[in-house]
């Protein structure tokens, strides 16, 4: 059987992954807070047909060796920052950074993300701050209780929380956690705009605010970093390379089909 055959169906096989990888940065181009991610690919094992052999400066100095296809290798995520729109929504919170917010999962699992579309639920006559899947986004005190007498929320860039009351008293109420990673690649997205600490990733480190994770933007929600003409121009450049180890595999069958049908 023709290595071809084989070695092409590793590359179709490659560049499917690839597309369906792009897919995905174009279906959540408008998805708060999503990070594009990118497939890395690496060759296959060398089969060496015959070996150099230099001796005293002379004979072949190059090896035959053929490659047997490719294998992915990494789907890496790129954090950077993305567009920030204005929506004016005091519930909206963007951070112009590299840090990430804290939220409480199920069961007590501490999860990070940068979409800070939050809402408020209430909860034994108390407004709490929570994400769309109603999880309690974190502050340096645990659940951030916001009350019931809300006036204005008022949140400043180092992610310190100010309610203002009905009667225009201010209250104080700590600060969100903003949280950075040695490693934010390394992260394990579970979906829902969320994503969980490896060991890869390195362990969260809270920054105290300190301006290190980047500054929080009330009123501000920061949309995918997704670039669509630079996703149609890898998927074009994959779907050509598909194209193409497809042709492999039709041109060594038809020298097969050749080989088949010699006559004496």
């Amino acid at each position: 059987m023709m290595r071809a055959l084989w070695t092409a169906s590793t590359g179709m096989t490659a560049q499917q992954l690839n597309v369906d990888n792009i897919s995905n940065n174009l279906a959540n181009v408008n998805t708060i807070g999503y990070k594009k991610s990118r497939a890395e690919f690496k060759d296959l094992l060398y089969e060496t047909l015959e070996r150099e052999t230099v001796r005293d400066g002379e004979g072949k100095p190059v090896s035959v060796q053929v490659g047997h296809g490719v294998r992915t290798a990494a789907i890496n995520k790129f954090f950077t920052t993305g567009n920030l729109e204005q929506t004016s929504n005091p519930y909206d919170l963007a951070i112009d950074g590299q840090g990430f917010l804290k939220v409480m999962g199920p069961n007590g699992e501490e999860l990070y993300t940068k979409d800070g579309s939050f809402k408020v639920s209430i909860e034994d006559d108390s407004a709490r701050l929570v994400t769309s899947d109603g999880y309690y986004v974190q502050g340096d005190g645990g659940e951030i209780d916001l009350g019931i007498d809300m006036k204005e929320v008022i949140i400043d860039e180092a992610g310190n929380i100010v309610v203002k009351r009905t009667d225009d008293t201010l209250e104080e109420l700590g600060s969100l956690v903003i949280t950075t990673f040695a490693n934010p690649a390394g992260l394990e997205s579970v979906g829902s705009n969320f994503y969980k600490a490896t060991g890869a990733s390195g362990q969260p480190v809270d920054t105290a605010n300190d301006g290190s994770g980047g500054s929080i933007l009330q009123g501000f929600l920061e949309y995918s970093n997704v670039q669509i003409v630079e996703e149609m121009v890898k998927l074009i450049q994959a779907q050509r390379a598909y194209e193409i180890n497809s042709k492999s595999i039709q041109t060594a069958d038809e020298m097969l089909g050749l080989a088949n049908n010699l006559r004496r």
